[in-house]
């Protein structure tokens, strides 16, 4: 697993997700239909999510804080909805 920074700990989420958990994936990721995860992940800090990864029948989607990429987050979160990225590939973010 990745090298976090210590206040940070991902986990992956039960579904369907409850509605303030719901609310903090709708803000990371905007886009996503939430009836259609199968798999969910956050990454805490403090107590707030600063990052989501999703996995739903038409792809894996993730989206982090601005001032919390490069810090190990965005492959922690892939890590725990079971994806891999390629070497030298660079996530997409939101």
């Amino acid at each position: 697993m990745s090298s976090l920074p210590a206040r940070v700990r991902v986990s992956r989420l039960p579904l369907p997700p409850t509605p303030n958990v719901s609310a903090q994936l709708r803000r990371l990721l905007p886009g996503v239909g939430l009836d259609t995860v199968t798999q969910a992940a956050a990454a805490l800090a403090g107590g707030r999510v600063v990052g989501a990864a999703v996995l739903a029948p038409d792809g894996y989607q993730q989206g982090i804080e601005a001032s919390w990429r490069g810090k190990g987050l965005e492959q922690a979160l892939m890590e725990a909805v079971g994806q891999t990225a390629p070497a030298g590939l660079e996530t997409g973010l939101q």
